[in-house]
């Protein structure tokens, strides 16, 4: 296998494919920097760059949960007065969809020297078609996400008022007498 990334040494590394189509994005982020990081190999060194190469995909359909398209807001400063920026997701996700999830997976990554080269071997692609169509990729499944049901406010409330009742006829039929 030859050498597709500039800069980077890919000898002895495995090419992994993520389809982020309906993935969550801070779970997927994770996933994706324990991988670049190489903690899901039992060879892993902190200090060592031993980590694959990930190539992910659909990277446009990614998720949020609750109000984060709307309200999570990402800020940066120009270095000129006044120039404070911010954009939400929703506005960084029409101006460049991929930017979303290297922001996650970069922030993820400990603040060391070898980020940067770490996040190298990250490939974002907004769709389905992708550059490595002919190596060997291998696929990446995501763990099943543990998700709650979450109860509806009507089903609590009558939860509730069947509990308050039930505690008045107990206290109500020991204090009256039959």
């Amino acid at each position: 296998m030859s050498n597709h990334l500039k800069n980077v040494a890919t000898v002895g590394l495995r090419w992994r494919l993520v389809d982020a189509k309906g993935e969550v994005l801070g779970r997927l982020a994770s996933q994706v920097s324990m991988i670049l990081m190489g903690k899901d190999k039992p060879t892993y060194t902190p200090h060592w760059d031993e980590g694959d190469v990930v190539v992910v995909k659909n990277a446009r359909h990614v998720e949020l949960t609750g109000k984060k398209v709307k309200e999570k807001v990402y800020k940066w400063y120009t270095g000129y007065v006044g120039g404070l920026k911010e954009r939400t997701v929703e506005e960084q996700f029409e101006r460049e969809p991929t930017e979303v999830l290297r922001k996650a997976v970069e922030r993820m990554l400990p603040k060391n020297r070898l980020r940067d080269d770490r996040m190298r071997k990250l490939r974002i692609f907004p769709d389905e078609e992708h550059t490595y169509e002919g190596l060997e990729l291998w696929k990446f499944e995501m763990p099943p996400r543990n998700k709650r049901e979450l109860r509806p406010r009507e089903a609590r409330l009558l939860r509730k008022q069947q509990a308050e009742g039930e505690q008045k006829l107990h206290n109500g039929a020991s204090v009256e007498p039959s």
